[in-house]
Parts: structure tokens; sequence; C-alpha cells
């Protein structure tokens, strides 16, 4: 396959970017799309130029960090599925592939395709966890967890954090990344105790880091890939009412 390439070159977030035409050829259908970049790099390295800066890690859709913004979708054209999960017979011969980073005031550009998605650590430093005290490990059967509920929590924390919420809402707006987060322990009891403060204190994190609204299009659930619900969004909002009307009461 011949491939034609737009991809997005930024030396850093103070300077303006622009797109550059690539051409690379003999690119085999089995490659995975960052096989091809790597193979777009070397021959960029073989001329003298410098290659092009992306961000990857496990390469098995499971660390988050390869996301990429690819002929308009993030992720690309698959489905449920990460940039390094996308492979080149998802394109034709001769095909034109436009490639850009994640776009939102809060991920600024780090180096070419590279955002700083720092700001998602931000928001869990903020309360995405559960107090414990230190010691032994409890009885596991101390605190029962019903199967349905324990599975539920299981699937919403499934969430990588890779920001393709972020990259697919028109308002760049984290509240799906956040609201899994919130869920992942508000389902389940020992995250009850802290529920109140935690959502408080990660929206305002959020809304501190220049994330935007929701806006109920949907956009960022279609572009999940780990395929998280947007009904996550609704009981963050009742968990942070709820947590408002208490807080209100007992001051």
């Amino acid at each position: 396959m011949n491939i034609k390439l737009k991809i997005w070159r930024q030396e850093n977030s103070k300077v303006k970017g622009k797109f550059i035409d690539y051409v690379l050829d003999n690119v085999s259908p089995g490659m995975s799309f960052l096989e091809m970049l790597d193979a777009l790099n070397t021959k960029l390295i073989q001329e003298g130029g410098s290659p092009v800066a992306f961000e990857h890690d496990c390469r098995e859709g499971i660390c988050g960090s390869c996301g990429l913004y690819i002929n308009g979708r993030p992720h690309g054209p698959g489905e449920k599925s990460t940039t390094c999960e996308l492979h080149m017979r998802s394109f034709k011969d001769g095909d034109t592939i436009i490639v850009e980073p994640w776009r939102a005031k809060a991920f600024p550009v780090i180096r070419d395709l590279i955002v700083d998605r720092s700001g998602f650590d931000e928001i869990l430093k903020a309360g995405g966890f559960i107090s414990v005290n230190a010691g032994a490990a409890p009885e596991a059967n101390s605190i029962l967890v019903n199967k349905e509920v324990s599975e539920e929590a299981f699937d919403v924390a499934t969430c990588i954090g890779c920001g393709a919420c972020v990259a697919a809402c028109k308002n760049a707006s984290a509240m799906l990344f956040v609201s899994a987060k919130i869920s992942q322990l508000a389902i389940l009891p020992q995250g009850k105790v802290e529920a109140a403060q935690r959502v408080q204190a990660m929206v305002a994190k959020m809304d501190e880091l220049g994330f935007g609204n929701c806006t109920n299009t949907y956009a960022c659930e279609a572009e999940c890939p780990k395929g998280i619900k947007v009904i996550n969004i609704a009981r963050m909002n009742r968990e942070f009412f709820t947590a408002k009307v208490v807080s209100q009461k007992t001051t």
C-alpha cells in the first residue's frame, strides 16, 4: 500500500503548528497504525529529518497513552478500540490520512502528536481514592458486595483515561472520565463513606483545569474505546447535587 499522510507538527505549546505532508510506500496492511508511524520515522531519520513525536506504551489497548485524532475521529475508524489496536487494513491504497493530537485547552501540546494529559492525574489526586487504615489486609468477606454491583463497578473501572472523550466533545468536556472514576467508587460500599467529599473535589478540580461542560451530544460515549456509558454522568450529577444539598443543610 502507498499512503499519503498529513501530520500535525508542532514544536511545543507556545508556537504555532502546521500540517506537513508525507508519502509512505510499501505499507503492509498487517501493520498497526503505530508500526506505520515507526516506519515513517525510520524513513525520516534516514533522510536526516526530524521524527514525528507520538506517545505509546503497552500497544495492547490498556495504557491509554496512544490517543491520536485520525481522519476526524479519536483513535481512528475502529469501534471500541485504541489507536494501537488500529491496523492499516482499515485503509485503502492511495488513501490520505490526517493525523492530529487531542484538541483541548486542558491538554496542551508537548510536541507534535503528544499532549499533556496530566490534568487527569490532578483530578484523580483530588478524590479518586478511598481512605483506609494502614495495617493487615481486611477479611475479604467483612464487606459483602452483590455480584451485579461488583460487575457494574468493574465495567466502569475499565476506563483507561486516554482522553478520547475530551477529544470527541465539542466542549472538550472531561465529564465522562470524571464520572467513570467517581462511579467506580460510588457504586461500592467502600466508596460511600467519602462520596460527598470526593465528587465535590473532583468536579471542582475538573472545572479549575479548564475542561468544558457536558451538553449531552453523546460523542464521548460513541468514541470511548472501553464503551463507558453516559449514564455515569447522570450518576455523578446526582452525587454532586446530593452532596451540595447535604453540605448546605449542615452549615
